[in-house]
């Protein structure tokens, strides 16, 4: 009798062993597949970011679902504008716990004014500046240099606070034509509100970057700007803000940022990585 309870013991513990063993190959093959990869750490977190405009639709598209996917529980909730303007807002006390800015102009400033942990401060995302009409339009236009006999509207963003109009403003002056087009300039205050005056035709021309140029089928690209006419590339960069009110969460979604799915995102939406 107590030969067959030793026997029983042993193929109830060999069971038991068979069912861990067969799960955590389960497991392990189902990760390899991409299976649940969802991480609850940063249940109840939110991360407040803070991004140019021209970010907007890569974010709400695909990247804050993924994140969101990735960590449920934790939630992003996203403030655009142009990066100027951000940057006055985080200066005024704009509650950030991650900042991208489509310019080093705006992150340098706020990182001399220790509003930025430039530890976390990465160069990151690289884009094109390109020359717009209307998808419909027949205007004689296949240049910048084309930009000085136009009669209709030029619209770019505000070089005061928009990047994109600054590095407009830079690509105009480098080719010696600034002068002869500012009396047809049209500011918009983000980059996105130029692509909504050419896409709407109250614009004849517009100088966005390509990422946007694409995001509508009410444009076409004429051209990009020639590579000497920018003094230096369109990078964005992306850190942590100084007062982050949760540095876990805001880590996580930097570190999110660096992955390669969502690497393989914004070149999808037209960014380069810079390297």
């Amino acid at each position: 009798m107590k030969s067959s309870r030793k026997i029983l013991l042993v193929a109830v513990i060999a069971l038991i062993a068979v069912v861990c063993a067969s799960s955590a190959v389960s497991a392990g093959f189902f990760d390899f597949l991409g299976g649940d990869s969802t991480d609850t750490s940063l249940d109840g977190k939110e991360v407040n970011l803070a991004a140019a405009a021209s970010l907007k639709n890569v974010y709400d598209e695909k990247l804050i679902p993924m994140f969101e996917e990735k960590y449920p529980g934790a939630t992003v909730t996203p403030t655009y504008a142009s990066s100027g303007d951000l940057q006055t807002q985080i200066e005024n006390g704009l509650e950030t716990d991650v900042f991208m800015s489509a310019a080093n102009k705006q992150m340098d400033t706020l990182a001399d004014e220790g509003l930025i942990d430039n530890d976390t401060n990465l160069q990151f995302l690289e884009n094109k500046v390109v020359l717009i009409v209307p998808a419909d339009s027949d205007a004689n236009i296949s240049s910048f240099d084309d930009l000085k006999d136009i009669d209709g509207t030029i619209a770019i963003g505000d070089p005061e606070s928009v990047p994109a109009g600054q590095y407009a403003k830079e690509v105009l002056t480098n080719l010696g034509i600034w002068d002869a087009v500012q009396s047809k300039l049209s500011l918009g205050t983000d980059v996105t509100a130029v692509l909504n005056q050419v896409a709407q035709g109250s614009a004849e021309c517009g100088i966005v970057y390509s990422t946007d140029a694409i995001s509508t089928d009410d444009v076409k690209v004429v051209c990009e700007a020639p590579e000497d006419s920018l003094d230096t590339p369109v990078i964005y960069p992306v850190a942590m803000t100084k007062d982050a009110k949760d540095a876990d969460a805001a880590q996580a979604f930097l570190d999110f940022l660096q992955t390669q799915e969502a690497k393989d995102v914004f070149v999808e939406y037209g960014f380069t990585i810079h390297e």
